[in-house]
């Protein structure tokens, strides 16, 4: 066997691994994904009842998920919300166990949300589009993290129209620390900071440019957050390719979804998810969107 064979076969393992990491990963996002809103929420809750002086008991009893005394990403385990039943180990294999199931509670048959599966499925495919694009690098690992982030951030914002901070801040930190080390995916310590500095004032400046000539918010201070700790990964030079990829994402779908799906056009629609993309995009492909970009702009 050829040197480039076991190169070959070496880049395939780590694609396989990388996707079957993946589907795991993509589990725990659903849970991620449908629990942290509701932690919050309840966390939220509990301190207006506290600030408004209302009796703790009846701040637990009205908080979301009452039911479980403690609810967090651990606690309590996977069960149907309809028959409260618990999901066994079997139950709970990734798309796999979806299918068996035949999309339905194995107790009281209620349909399983079509999104799980395909969360697992996104993840496990990006995770292996990351795994080739990197190899067997110590960079893979991070981004891989930074993959896994910007999905469980973007059905969150999808849902909620919310970007949690316990998502983009430690998201943005991670970012600059990786820069400071050999382990993150080439991004220079100057240019994580001024690209987190460059990403949060860029969007900042629009919104209150925005919001001074029409007296409306046209973004929440999450995508700020996003787009600084997308440009703390990626570094200052990819931010104009991720805005540019952003809002033409947003404005083709927004368009398309009031022409051929009625949506109301003074609903607000989440921007988080199409800096998600375009985040993941310029990791992958934004030095060659670069290059491209200057060879246009200078006529080559």
């Amino acid at each position: 066997m050829t040197l480039l064979d076991l190169l070959s076969a070496s880049a395939t393992l780590t694609v396989i691994l990388a996707t079957v990491l993946g589907l795991l990963v993509g589990s725990f996002l659903n849970v991620v994904i449908y629990r942290l809103p509701l932690m919050l929420q309840r966390e939220w809750h509990a301190q207006c009842c506290e600030y408004l002086q209302i009796e703790p008991k009846k701040a637990v009893a009205q908080a979301p998920v009452p039911e479980h005394k403690v609810f967090n990403l651990m606690k309590p385990d996977s069960h149907c919300p309809v028959c409260k039943k618990p999901v066994r180990p079997w139950q709970n294999i990734p798309v796999l166990s979806y299918l068996m199931l035949r999309g339905k509670c194995s107790q009281c048959k209620t349909r399983i949300h079509w999104r799980y599966p395909v969360v697992e499925l996104v993840t496990a495919a990006l995770s292996a589009l990351v795994a080739w694009h990197f190899g067997a690098t110590w960079s893979c690992v991070a981004a891989l993290i930074f993959t896994w982030s910007l999905i469980s951030a973007t059905a969150i914002d999808i849902d909620h129209q919310l970007l949690p901070d316990n998502i983009t801040l430690p998201l943005l930190w991670l970012g600059l620390l990786l820069a400071a080390t050999p382990y993150g995916v080439g991004v220079s310590v100057g240019d994580a900071v001024i690209g987190a500095c460059a990403g949060y004032l860029s969007l900042w400046s629009v919104y209150q440019i925005f919001k001074l000539l029409t007296g409306r918010e046209g973004m929440g201070y999450g995508d700020f957050k996003l787009l600084a700790a997308i440009g703390a990964w990626l570094g200052w030079q990819q931010l104009l390719s991720v805005v540019i990829l952003s809002s033409m994402a947003g404005a083709v779908l927004g368009i398309g979804m009031a022409i051929f799906a009625g949506r109301d056009k003074n609903v607000p629609m989440s921007f988080g998810p199409y800096l998600a993309i375009a985040g993941f995009i310029a990791l992958i492909w934004g030095d060659v969107i670069t290059d491209w970009y200057l060879n246009l702009a200078v006529g080559v």
